[in-house]
C-alpha cells in the first residue's frame, strides 16, 4: 500500500522546505536567521508540542513586575509571589517591600501591602489554607571593603535577678580600657539573672544573664576599631543599674558583615489577600526551612540570627492554633535552607540538600531525624557529597513508596564546582541507601524539580557556576520517570534560570517559572547582572492529547484521613490514577511541601469514589490538589480538596 502523509505531516513538510530553500538561496549570511526561523517554526508544531511540551510568556503590567524570590500556590488558584527587598539594598534602605498576589486563569495582579522585609523568609503551608511566612531581612550584608564603620557583635550582662530590661536602638556602650563609644543598632531585651538555691547548704548563686547586639562605632575611619576583648559600660543607666548591666566584646572591627535575620512572622490570608502578624520567632532567622508536621504544626530551622550567625540548633515549632513558636527540648545544627521533608512515622528526612550559609564540615550529611528524641540516623552512599549545597530535593511520586531524588548542586560558598549527578533513596528498604540516578542535562546548581500528577517530574534550568558566573546558565529542561529510572528531554526553557529562581505545578496542570539573580551578564564577568522578572509557563506535553478528564461536582470540600468521597465524571472508565497533590511553596531552591499522593479509588457507572490514607505523615492537614489521570497520562484539572487535621487519640 502506497504511503499518503497526512495534511498535518505536509504542512509540517512544506514549511521546512520553504525554509531550507530560503536559507540557500540566500547563503551562510542568513544561516542564524533561517537556523533560528526554523527553530521557531519547528517548537510551535503540534506534533513537537505533543512530544516535548511549550513555553510561554506570562503578559505582566510594569507595575507588578517585582523580583520574585519566593512563590506559594494558595488554595484560591492564586500564586503569592514576594520579593521583599528583592535583594537590593536601595529598596531595603527606603523599606520599599514588595509582593504581588497573582490569578493565572485570569492572569491579573494585585499588589499586596507587605509589613517587613521578608526577602530570604521560610514559609510553609497551614492547616486552614494560610500561609505562614517567618523570618526575613534586618541588614543587607556588607563585604569587607564596603565597611565604613567598626564593628561587631557586643554581649550584654545583666546581674540583677530582680528584674530584666529593654535596651533601645541607639544605647551606646563605652569601653573602660579603650574608651571608644559603639552604639547598638536594633533595640534588646536582656533576661533577668537566674537565681538558684542550694537545697542542702541554702546558699544563694546569681549567674548573670546574657544577650546579644550588633553595635557599630560613632563614626566613620579606622582609628574607631578595636583589637582586643573589653569591658563597656552603659552611659545614662541609674542606680544599681549602672553596676548590674554591662557589655563585654572582642575585637570590633572592618571585618565583612552578614546578613541579619528578623524574629517577625505573619500568616498570609488567602480569602483577605493580606498578611496577619503573629508572635514572633524566638530565634532571628533569614534563611530558614519551615516544614508542615503531621499534626498541622511547622518546624522552624535554622538561618542566620540577628547577628548574622547561622542559628546554633536552636529550632522551634509554631501551633496555629495558638499563635506562637516553642523550641525543640534538644538542639541539632543544620546549615540554612536545609531540605527536610516530613516522612513516615513523622520523622524528618534531611536529603542532604541546603543553600547558602554554614561550615563545610558540619551538618551536611543526610539521614532521618526525629525531632522529640533528636535520634538522628545517617543515611550513607549519596554521591558527590561536597556538591550538595544549592541541590534540589523532591519527593518522588508517589509519595507512599518513601523514595526521594537529589539533583545536581554545588561546592559550599561561592565554589565553581558543580555536578550533574541524580542521587536516590529509598526510606523503605531494610537499610537505605543513595544510589545513582540518571544524570541531569548537565552539571547544574540551582535547578528547579515540579512534581507532575501524571507521576513523573520536571526540571528545568540552574547554572554550571555559582549565580550564573561565566554565562554558565543552562537553558535545558527534561521530565523523569519514577517508575522506569529514565528521563527524556523536552522543550528547551526560553529564559536562564539560577539563583533566586523557582517553579510551581498550577492547578490546571501547568508549570511556573519566575526569577533568576546572575552576578553577571556576559562570559568575562564584567558586567553586572540584571535579576530576571520575567514569569514563563510551560504546558506539559499531556496537555497537547485530544481529551482530558473532568472532575464535576457532588463532593464535599472537607474529606477526613481515611474517609471516602465520590466525584462525577463522564468517562469514569478511562481513570487509571487518582493523585492528591499538595500546593508547592518554592524558595532557594527549596520546596519541602510538594507531594503527590496516590488515592485508592473504585469506578461507578459516572464517576470514581476515593479513599483517602489514614497516615497523617503522609498526608498533613491543608488544602490538597485532586486530579483524575487516564490512561493516556491526561490529568484534569484539578479541584481544591481541605484535609483536616486528625483527631488526638
Amino acid at each position: 500500500m502506497k504511503y499518503r502523509p497526512t495534511r498535518r505531516t505536509r504542512r509540517f513538510g512544506i514549511g521546512a522546505a520553504a525554509v531550507i530553500v530560503l536559507a540557500g538561496m540566500n547563503g551562510p549570511a542568513l544561516y542564524h536567521f533561517s537556523s533560528d526561523k526554523y527553530h521557531a517554526y519547528k517548537i510551535n508544531q503540534p506534533e513537537y508540542k505533543a512530544e516535548n511540551g511549550h513555553w510561554d510568556v506570562v503578559n505582566v503590567p510594569d507595575q507588578y513586575r517585582i523580583n520574585t524570590i519566593h512563590a506559594a500556590l494558595l488554595h484560591t488558584g492564586k500564586v503569592l509571589l514576594v520579593a521583599g527587598s528583592g535583594n537590593n539594598a536601595k529598596n531595603f534602605a527606603a523599606k520599599s517591600f514588595r509582593s504581588v498576589l497573582w490569578d493565572p486563569e485570569k492572569n491579573t495582579f494585585t499588589n499586596i501591602p507587605t509589613p517587613k522585609d521578608l526577602f530570604c523568609s521560610g514559609h510553609s503551608q497551614l492547616p486552614d489554607g494560610k500561609l505562614l511566612v517567618a523570618g526575613g531581612t534586618q541588614r543587607y550584608e556588607k563585604l569587607k571593603g564596603d565597611v565604613e564603620k567598626a564593628g561587631g557583635l557586643m554581649f550584654v550582662h545583666n546581674e540583677s535577678p530582680d528584674k530584666p530590661k529593654t535596651l533601645p536602638a541607639g544605647t551606646r556602650f563605652t569601653g573602660k580600657e579603650n574608651g571608644k563609644t559603639f552604639e547598638s543598632k536594633d533595640p534588646l531585651l536582656v533576661p533577668r539573672a537566674k537565681k538558684t538555691k542550694n537545697p542542702k547548704t541554702g546558699k544563694v548563686t546569681v549567674t548573670a544573664s546574657t544577650a546579644r547586639v550588633y553595635v557599630e562605632a560613632l563614626r566613620k575611619g579606622k582609628k574607631y576599631q578595636t583589637g582586643t576583648e573589653d569591658n563597656y559600660r552603659i552611659p545614662g543607666l541609674k542606680g544599681k543599674d549602672r553596676q548590674n548591666f554591662y557589655g563585654i566584646a572582642q575585637k570590633l572591627s572592618f571585618d565583612k558583615k552578614d546578613f541579619q535575620g528578623i524574629k517577625q512572622a505573619y500568616e498570609f490570608a488567602p480569602e483577605a489577600e493580606r498578611y496577619i502578624p503573629v508572635d514572633p520567632m524566638n530565634e532571628a532567622r533569614w534563611y530558614p526551612t519551615l516544614t508542615p508536621l503531621k499534626d498541622g504544626k511547622v518546624l522552624a530551622v535554622s538561618g542566620l540570627d540577628e547577628i548574622g550567625q547561622v542559628v546554633p540548633g536552636k529550632n522551634e515549632i509554631y501551633d496555629p492554633k495558638t499563635k506562637k513558636w516553642k523550641y525543640l527540648p534538644k538542639q541539632r545544627f543544620f546549615p540554612t535552607y536545609p531540605a527536610l521533608f516530613l516522612t513516615d512515622k513523622g520523622r524528618i528526612f534531611y536529603t542532604g540538600s541546603n543553600a547558602g550559609y554554614g561550615p563545610a564540615d558540619k551538618g551536611r550529611t543526610p539521614g532521618i531525624w526525629d525531632p522529640k528524641s533528636n535520634r538522628f540516623d545517617v543515611v550513607p552512599g549519596i554521591s558527590a557529597p561536597d556538591a550538595l549545597e544549592t541541590s534540589m530535593s523532591v519527593l518522588l511520586p508517589p509519595a507512599q513508596d518513601q523514595r526521594f531524588m537529589v539533583l545536581g548542586g554545588g561546592g559550599v560558598g561561592e565554589d565553581p564546582t558543580s555536578t550533574a549527578k541524580t542521587r536516590i533513596v529509598d526510606l523503605h528498604a531494610d537499610k537505605p541507601r543513595f544510589k545513582n540516578g540518571p544524570d541531569l542535562y548537565a552539571k547544574a546548581r540551582y535547578p528547579s524539580s515540579v512534581i507532575l500528577p501524571d507521576d513523573t517530574v520536571l526540571t528545568t534550568n540552574g547554572s554550571g557556576d555559582y549565580r550564573g558566573r561565566g554565562a554558565s546558565n543552562v537553558l535545558k529542561a527534561e521530565l523523569y520517570t519514577p517508575r522506569t529510572n529514565t528521563s527524556r528531554g523536552v522543550a528547551d526553557p526560553l529564559v536562564g534560570r539560577n539563583y533566586h529562581s523557582g517553579a510551581l505545578l498550577l492547578p490546571d496542570g501547568r508549570v511556573m517559572t519566575f526569577g533568576s539573580d546572575s552576578l553577571f551578564a556576559d562570559k568575562a564577568n564584567t558586567t553586572p547582572g540584571e535579576f530576571q522578572q520575567q514569569i514563563d509557563l510551560y504546558t506539559p506535553p499531556y496537555l497537547f492529547r485530544d481529551s482530558r478528564p473532568k472532575l464535576a461536582g457532588g463532593a464535599p470540600k472537607t474529606v477526613k484521613l481515611g474517609a471516602k468521597t465520590t466525584y462525577r465524571t463522564a468517562h469514569a472508565s478511562a481513570i487509571t490514577k487518582m493523585r492528591l497533590i499538595r500546593p508547592g511553596s518554592f524558595t532557594h531552591v527549596t520546596n519541602v511541601e510538594q507531594r503527590s499522593i496516590a488515592l485508592d479509588f473504585t469506578r461507578t457507572k459516572d464517576g470514581v469514589t476515593v479513599t483517602l490514607p489514614k497516615d497523617a505523615s503522609l498526608v498533613p492537614p491543608g488544602w490538597y490538589m485532586l486530579n483524575a489521570v487516564d490512561d493516556q497520562g491526561t490529568p484534569s484539572k484539578a479541584v481544591w480538596v481541605k484535609v483536616p487535621a486528625a483527631a488526638k487519640k
